[in-house]
């Protein structure tokens, strides 16, 4: 079965040939600070897959492209993998425009800029760059537009992908609130890129909190917010200050550097980074780190747009115009456990993970998990009903009660839960 499946597939990419359709040019020119990474001239060898060498794909960066961590790093590591799983070659298909903000002139010019180039696909991976990517995909009917971590998207060329990271900040939580056990200090720090303005980031504060709290009820979780995405200064000034002013022993992290878990090594503490493994960048620091899978979506995204037929046949080929998913599926999960970790980490986080991906609990319920660990290091999870209370008392869900939706987590969660202290 297997190999007729792939059989299937590969005739699918032949058949394709082409992309789902060819760009209309428009003139324009680089936004302001961006760079573009432009294909070479064909050399008169297609790579495997046959007609993928025609395929161009266009991607805009809120950093830059040669990043060794976190946010653009990830999602630039997703696009090249996909690529080559695929047959494709980075080095010539894949077009960059990247450091560019988010400004809707801006990144409307690096889209017109990827269309000139003949971009068949344009992923622009930050939440600031929607209204553009929704405009422009209107403009250009026969280009794919890919939008990451937003919520726009149509019936033809354009959709947005984000997925389940909740489930990997509850994992990480584990490890936090172990360290902190075995630190004998229930304090721990979490820099904020937002908070409750977005779902995106207090669903992660919240599932780092439950998390945490599965194995130290007593901990609590401090909040430094610095009102945007990366800004390497102030992640870093708002790490030293939960180190140094409320005494926290772990830094957790949802902004797009390193630089928490550099201030968790200046400190001695240790941390929990995002997007990337980020053990390389502070050895002695970091735990783990809930991480990106993207090319579990970049894969799937170019795969349908070289065999979907056209550019307005793209949502239906999907499946949505709204990608979502979690641990099952593989698009996140957590970085390799660091020799930092207490003991039992790996033991409490994989019996949560494989009750997560089975389906049968989710964080946001109301049951909350504890743990027994037998001397063989066999984990026995004990589900217990109580209900999902915010940080002002106001209950959520109750005793027992299913998880909050997928819709809530995305885009309508503007509570912390108890246990969380905002500053």
């Amino acid at each position: 079965m297997k190999k007729l499946l792939a059989l299937i597939m590969a005739l699918a990419l032949v058949l394709g040939l082409a992309a789902c359709g060819q760009p209309a040019g428009n003139e324009s020119q680089a936004p302001e600070g961006g760079t573009s990474q432009q294909p070479d001239e064909p050399q008169g060898e297609e790579p495997q897959g046959g007609a993928t060498g025609d395929f161009l794909v266009g991607a805009i960066y809120i950093n830059g492209q040669n990043d060794t961590a976190g946010y653009t790093y990830q999602h630039h590591k997703g696009i090249t993998a996909a690529m080559e799983e695929l047959g494709l070659d980075p080095a010539t298909q894949l077009l960059i425009v990247d450091n560019v903000p988010e400004d809707l002139t801006q990144v409307s010019n690096a889209i017109d800029q990827l269309a000139n180039q003949g971009a068949n696909i344009i992923f622009g991976i930050s939440f600031g760059y929607i209204d553009a990517m929704a405009q422009k995909a209107e403009e250009y009917p026969d280009i794919v537009f890919c939008h990451g971590t937003g919520y726009l998207g149509n019936e033809t060329n354009f959709v947005n992908y984000f997925g389940r990271i909740y489930q990997a900040r509850y994992l990480t939580g584990i490890a936090a609130g172990l360290k902190s056990l075995e630190l004998g200090n229930n304090n721990l720090g979490y820099v904020a890129a937002y908070n409750t303005e977005y779902a995106e980031t207090c669903s992660g504060i919240n599932a780092f909190t439950l998390g945490a709290q599965s194995v130290n009820p007593d901990v609590v979780v401090h909040v430094n917010q610095i009102d945007t995405w990366g800004d390497e200064t102030l992640e870093r000034q708002a790490a030293e200050a939960l180190v140094d002013t409320y005494d926290c022993c772990v830094i957790a992290q949802h902004c797009d550097s390193a630089q928490p878990q550099l201030v968790a090594a200046d400190r001695e503490v240790f941390g929990c980074g995002y997007n990337s493994d980020m053990t390389a960048q502070a050895p002695t620091a970091h735990l783990t780190a809930a991480i990106w899978n993207w090319d579990v979506f970049y894969k799937t995204a170019m795969e349908t747009a070289m065999s979907c037929g056209a550019a307005g046949d793209f949502v239906g080929a999907l499946g949505t115009n709204a990608y979502y998913a979690g641990l099952a599926e593989g698009l996140v999960d957590i970085s390799p456990l660091s020799e930092n970790c207490a003991e039992n980490t790996q033991a409490i986080i994989d019996a949560v993970r494989e009750l997560i991906v089975s389906g049968d609990w989710d964080v946001f319920s109301g049951v909350k998990l504890s743990y027994d660990v037998a001397e063989d290091g066999t984990v026995t999870i004990n589900q217990t009903e109580a209900p999902l209370v915010t940080n002002d008392g106001t209950e959520i869900v109750a005793a027992g009660g299913e998880s909050v939706t997928d819709s809530v987590i995305k885009s309508e969660m503007n509570y912390n839960v108890e246990g969380v202290i905002a500053h």
